[in-house]
């Protein structure tokens, strides 16, 4: 089994982006880990409080364990104490996978965070340095769509989450403060259930997520393709 870490910018993105999958993979043994980068507040509608209590519900029903790691949100920035930080819960968790928000967006937090757990998967390998933990350098670095762009992903694999659905709907639907109350918000979960749709099609499954990869993929089998 595999030691998996979903870095989000807020506590949803990686719900939002990947939920499905996320179950999918903690019901097959893996250790996943969701990492916020922020609280995600201010929104209209929340409070630290308030989010806490949702992020911890969401992950609840993802049946995975979410750690905060404390930058400002819309604040932040792609500095070293970042990396390292990130890096840091990398080697506490001796990630071999990372997942990270796709890097085409219009929200800078999202770019921004991109761009550190990128650069921390290769600080989390240094050798000789004062970041905490034992070296790693994760071996696949998979990108998630979560993005404020009007964008049509174009992925390099699709994931059937056909029986993880509802539960994902479920997990982004504790975010009540985000996707319940306020009204013009409530489409976006009617969206996400007509993208992952649209992308089940693609592979011959009812919904499925996409993710993309700079690097090519390994394959030992065929056995786990959708046919």
């Amino acid at each position: 089994m595999a030691n998996i870490l979903v870095v989000g910018p807020h506590p949803d993105d990686q719900e939002l982006g990947m939920g499905g999958t996320i179950i999918r993979l903690a019901g097959q043994g893996h250790r996943v880990l969701l990492l916020d980068m922020t609280n995600g507040e201010p929104t209209p509608h929340g409070s630290p409080e308030i989010r806490q209590r949702e992020w911890t519900r969401a992950a609840e029903i993802l049946g995975v364990p979410r750690k905060l790691l404390g930058l400002k949100n819309r604040e932040v920035q792609h500095t070293l104490e970042a990396r390292h930080a990130v890096a840091a819960v990398i080697r506490e968790h001796q990630a071999s996978i990372v997942f990270l928000p796709y890097f085409e967006d219009a929200h800078p937090d999202h770019l921004a965070t991109t761009r550190i757990v990128e650069d921390a998967r290769f600080d989390a390998k240094l050798t000789k340095s004062n970041i905490p933990g034992t070296p790693i350098y994760p071996k696949w670095m998979i990108y998630y769509y979560c993005t404020h762009l009007r964008h049509v992903a174009d992925p390099s694999f699709c994931v059937d989450i056909s029986e993880q659905m509802d539960r994902k709907e479920q997990a982004i639907l504790a975010y009540e403060s985000q996707f319940v109350v306020p009204a013009q918000n409530k489409k976006v979960v009617q969206w996400l259930r007509q993208m992952n749709g649209y992308m089940g099609s693609r592979i011959g499954a009812t919904y499925a997520e996409p993710f993309f990869t700079r690097e090519p993929l390994g394959l030992g089998s065929l056995d786990s393709l959708v046919m």
